[in-house]
């Protein structure tokens, strides 16, 4: 397992960048600048990471590639052409975004419109669009999936790559946007064996954190930090590297720098990781 934060810890020099993760024992990072910064810069990045042995997990788009609003469509299509450039050009394991919200006003929120067979023939399109423009070889492109916009499991996933049908398209998981009813959380131990046995071999980078169910009417799961929920981090991170020893396991969602040193320190701990 590699250990990283979302977190981007950015200083004006890489090289310190990249001691700054190395002295909390991780050996993951998410690429902390985007195709916007200075070629030289990002190179330097790049060159530190490798340096350090610190993998580049993911490259990020989080735009809503998805847009009813054909011009923010197309900018945000574009963008995440140009990231996906960037994944290609640093080496990172993956290019990650989710699907995109096809109404509402949050652009990664849930609405009905989410699981009709319109979003799903737009998050194929853009998804081919993507990748056809970059053709990657040393990178993939990959979804995040999400509570309340495809792909929700495991199933929908691989009828979702199926239908993509390029080899450039892999999976990112997030198994605690996952679970989303209540037997995913009452029996997370059968959802995630389910998960990974299906999905085995398609993962690239997952993202680590915790999740709870609040005791108030009516349903509703909280994220939080690991150790503050009820997931099974042992469970999950044996099952992410059974047969990827080196999975990025990405701690996501803190408010601090500080607040993930904490994080890294207890997962380190409950996993006897030294």
């Amino acid at each position: 397992m590699r250990l990283g934060i979302s977190s981007g810890l950015i200083y004006d020099d890489a090289g310190k960048w990249a001691e700054a993760h190395c002295a909390m024992g991780l050996k993951s990072v998410v690429f902390p600048l985007d195709s916007n910064a200075d070629k030289g810069l990002i190179k330097e990045y790049a060159d530190a990471a490798r340096a350090n042995d610190l993998s580049i997990a993911e490259v990020g788009v989080w735009r809503n590639v998805n847009s009813s609003n054909p011009s923010e469509k197309k900018e945000m299509t574009d963008y995440a052409v140009r990231q996906l450039e960037l994944a290609e050009e640093i080496g990172a394991r993956c290019c990650v975004n989710v699907a995109g919200a096809i109404a509402g006003s949050r652009w990664d929120g849930g609405c009905r419109e989410n699981f009709s067979e319109e979003a799903w023939k737009r998050t194929v399109e853009s998804v081919q669009s993507i990748v056809d423009a970059v053709r990657p070889v040393k990178t993939k492109y990959c979804l995040e999936p999400m509570p309340w916009m495809i792909p929700t499991g495991p199933d929908e996933y691989l009828d979702l790559l199926s239908d993509i049908n390029r080899d450039s398209v892999g999976v990112h998981m997030d198994i605690v946007n996952m679970i989303n009813c209540p037997q995913r959380f009452f029996f997370q131990d059968v959802f995630m064996s389910e998960v990974f046995t299906k999905l085995d071999g398609l993962i690239l980078s997952c993202h680590l954190k915790d999740i709870r169910l609040k005791e108030e009417y009516t349903w509703q799961l909280e994220e939080c930090a690991c150790g503050e929920g009820s997931l099974d981090i042992e469970l999950y991170t044996s099952l992410a590297t059974a047969h990827t020893s080196d999975m990025p396991m990405i701690i996501e969602h803190l408010h601090s720098d500080e607040e993930y040193r904490r994080s890294v320190a207890y997962v380190k701990s409950r996993l006897n990781i030294q």
